[in-house]
């Protein structure tokens, strides 16, 4: 593979994406997930009551002052839900890129020799062998509750995803004929990797990023849910969904709009994931 030929790989590889993004599937989760994050990011313009403003209003029914009704304390749950979408969003679009270079790093260093392949393979077990929940356990037992052990905790569960899809990739790339060219030709054994076999091992990391960022809603809902998350009273789609647990039964509506968030974010992330899948695959 020559330098002359990547641009051209590139815009196919755009290209490819793109086509995928087109399906009904990519646009659909497309569609799901841009307007949950728009509604997130729009928060302070869709509504301009405080979502920690408590009020004698408690468990309220939908009416036009409050749209989704209120909580058990009397807060707006449409402030709160937008607000909380906003946060959750924060959390794991930063918590994802930290996993994944931290992942893809490793890969890199396991490429290098049997040793350091073998010593970043038993870490990838290591992290695999605690859930997320555990390792929010153990996170939030030293760091105590909050926005960075949030991340720190969806970070860590990200790590094997991305390094173990690069690894694979990896081991693939080098023993096709281009890399086999690019050693004889007397290129060094760093530069084959990352400027002939990284760049053609890249097509799972993408389609591994839609699936870490729906684990990464799955992971600040759960934390959040048994409060290990972000600290009250700054909302976020799990700590909601918690408060109405209780409520069940009497005000079911309560977790109706923090409950369609999530879905809807879940579902676009994978539908996403999906659809970049099938077109990788073509």
């Amino acid at each position: 593979m020559t330098t002359a030929t990547l641009p051209l790989k590139t815009r196919a590889r755009q290209r490819r994406y793109l086509s995928a993004l087109r399906t009904w599937r990519g646009l659909a989760g497309l569609a799901l997930v841009g307007v949950v994050a728009l509604a997130g990011l729009l928060a302070p313009l869709l509504t301009d009551t405080d979502p920690n403003a408590q009020s004698a209003l408690a468990l309220a029914g939908p009416s036009s002052a409050h749209p989704f009704g209120t909580d058990d304390l009397g807060r707006d749950l449409f402030s709160r839900v937008l607000h909380g979408i906003g946060t959750d969003l924060a959390l794991i679009v930063t918590a994802v890129p930290i996993g994944a270079l931290l992942g893809c790093a490793a890969a890199l260093l396991a490429a290098t020799s049997r040793w350091a392949d073998l010593a970043v393979q038993r870490a990838f077990d290591l992290l695999l062998a605690f859930p997320g929940l555990i390792l929010g356990l153990a996170v939030t037992a030293v760091l105590g509750p909050g926005r960075w052990p949030v991340v720190i905790v969806i970070a860590l569960a990200e790590i094997p995803g991305f390094g173990r899809q690069l690894r694979a990739g990896i081991l693939v790339q080098r023993e096709r004929e281009y890399a086999l060219a690019a050693r004889l030709g007397g290129a060094s054994r760093a530069r084959v990797l990352l400027r002939h076999i990284v760049p053609n091992a890249v097509d799972p990391l993408i389609v591994q990023t839609a699936v870490a960022l729906s684990l990464g809603v799955f992971i600040e809902g759960a934390l959040s849910f048994l409060g290990l998350g972000v600290r009250p009273p700054e909302p976020t789609l799990g700590s909601i969904l918690s408060q109405s647990v209780a409520y069940l039964t009497t005000d079911p509506a309560f977790a109706a709009a923090p409950l369609a968030a999530t879905t809807a974010l879940v579902l676009g992330f994978t539908l996403i994931a999906e659809a970049l899948n099938r077109g990788i695959r073509r």
